[in-house]
């Protein structure tokens, strides 16, 4: 289907749904009404749950990010900022962090916030016996104490750099004792009132939306400027795009790529794009099944790759091509690295005739569908013509997020093509799929101690210079082996109506809510 065909259905697909715009949109048994006191977003997934330490969807976290706050924040830039701690002192050794807590901060439920909150907060997702899903960020932590209530101390077995950018999205704060008052399904469905945040929790209905309601105590002076906050759980990327038009959304994530140029100029409409360097558009291997237990046939799918045409014709400028971890304007890459691995059809028809799959070779590449982050069945397709012409068969599968990342996370797979989140930190996924103890290992099943000495190196690294000079050295592995092939960094693009205010495209994806006004119509 043409752009301009494409283009003429959706658009014909929102003018339908102007057709009833003044009538207000229906979730079961309640209704919203599209007036100046809601604010209604699209996301693409469906919230398996909405306790931070266990949520792995980071569409899913501008809902957490509403409800629950940790220490340190990250803005929409990738900055950190101050959250429930208002300042905080690094030891000279980096092993001591000391958080000075903001004053007047309550739950929702009206309790105070102290730092025994904290405390306990970060010792029940320390615990092993609570299986937390994001608890391998927390392990480096040797001990959290509260000295006084105004005070926390966290610290640390060793020098651990991100610990602070991890605060932003893989923690939460909980009033102490909550997990024990509350049955087990409470935080993961329903969680009422334990949260700091600028959103309560209201009613939820799955696959259908989630409703948060302003918190009228919010520490956060004048904030927030909405009286409730809807997310509808709309796949499709077409009919997300259809709701904004129809004005039964005024914001929507993830639209689709290759008509996101034209639709932010449309009137009414507001668009704009940030690059997120650290999330790429990837393909992960499984080098544990063949035939990418083969150094030299991966080698040959990364040179066969062309990054480029992807890029430009395939993705619409919603990736950057790179075949590093790193975008290539980001001050990590390592262009002598990139090279090695980038397009170049002779070496990797040598590379392919070197393997021991020279003869041919045949693998499933999941992809996801409906699109996550951005659309990669153009690609996947893509893909298995640049292959078959080295004699290489790729049968495509395609399958929603849930089941792509639990075939993922489980080794249950040959290859994935999916675009991956990572916080503005450069170590992030690297640590994710390449350390053995990591919930993604599996889905490359990579193992070289050197790779994961030189991650810990990183994480004592002080200074710009010295942690460039470790990710080149990581880069160069990466160009040697081979252990997952990179496409390119994903840009964010948002769309919203006009009479939004205050809305910023996040670099870290996740749609930024706490800030957003809704002037009058």
């Amino acid at each position: 289907m043409s752009i301009d065909r494409t283009r003429r259905r959706i658009l014909h697909a929102g003018a339908a749904g102007i057709a009833g715009f003044s009538l207000p949109f229906a979730f079961g048994t309640r209704a919203f009404a599209a007036d100046g006191g809601v604010l209604t977003v699209a996301i693409p997934s469906n919230p398996q749950t909405l306790d931070p330490l266990n949520q792995p969807n980071h569409d899913v976290m501008a809902i957490n990010q509403l409800i629950f706050e940790n220490l340190v924040g990250v803005d929409t830039r990738g900055q950190r900022v101050p959250q429930l701690a208002r300042a905080w002192a690094i030891s000279p050794d980096k092993l001591t962090y000391t958080f000075d807590l903001q004053r007047g901060v309550t739950f929702q439920n009206g309790q105070p916030l102290t730092s025994a909150d904290v405390k306990y907060s970060f010792d029940y997702v320390l615990n092993p016996a609570n299986k937390a899903f994001r608890r391998p960020f927390w392990t480096v932590i040797d001990s959290v104490s509260a000295p006084d209530p105004a005070t926390v101390v966290i610290r640390l077995k060793r020098p651990y750099r991100p610990l602070l950018d991890y605060m932003s999205k893989y923690m939460g704060i909980f009033p102490a004792g909550s997990r024990e008052q509350h049955p087990a399904d409470f935080f993961r469905q329903a969680p009422v009132g334990v949260g700091t945040g600028p959103g309560i929790f209201v009613q939820s209905r799955a696959n259908d939306f989630v409703e948060l309601r302003r918190n009228p105590n919010y520490w956060g002076k004048g904030l927030p400027h909405w009286e409730r906050v809807v997310f509808r759980i709309i796949p499709e990327e077409s009919s997300r795009l259809a709701s904004l038009m129809a004005t039964q959304t005024q914001i929507i994530s993830a639209p689709p790529a290759q008509l996101f140029p034209q639709i932010r100029h449309s009137p009414g409409i507001v668009g704009d794009s940030r690059p997120s360097p650290t999330s790429p558009l990837m393909m992960c291997v499984n080098t544990r099944k063949a035939p990418f237990d083969d150094l030299a046939f991966r080698r040959a799918v990364s040179l066969v790759m062309d990054r480029a045409k992807i890029s430009r014709d395939l993705c619409y400028g919603a990736v950057k091509a790179s075949s590093m971890p790193f975008a290539a304007d980001s001050p990590w890459f390592d262009t002598a690295s990139a090279a090695r691995a980038d397009f170049n059809l002779d070496a990797a028809r040598a590379a392919l005739k070197a393997s021991k799959y020279a003869s041919g070779a045949s693998f499933d590449l999941l992809y996801v569908q409906p699109a996550y982050l951005i659309d990669t069945s153009s690609t996947a397709l893509f893909v298995q013509a640049q292959l078959a012409s080295l004699g290489v068969k790729v049968n495509l599968r395609p399958l929603d997020f849930g089941q792509m990342i639990s075939q993922a996370m489980v080794g249950n797979h040959q290859a994935v093509l999916t675009g991956f989140i990572a916080p503005p930190e450069p170590t992030y996924l690297l640590n994710a799929l390449f350390r053995p103890t990591e919930s993604l290992w599996k889905a490359t099943g990579y193992t070289n101690a050197a790779f994961v000495q030189l991650i810990d190196d990183s994480y004592a690294a002080d200074d710009s210079a010295s942690l460039k000079s470790v990710l080149v050295k990581l880069q160069r592995i990466i160009a040697r082996d081979c252990p997952a092939i990179w496409i390119g960094a994903l840009e964010v693009q948002d769309l919203w109506r006009s009479e939004v205010r205050n809305f910023e495209v996040n670099t870290g994806f996740s749609l930024a809510l706490g800030q957003v006004a809704l002037s009058a119509a």
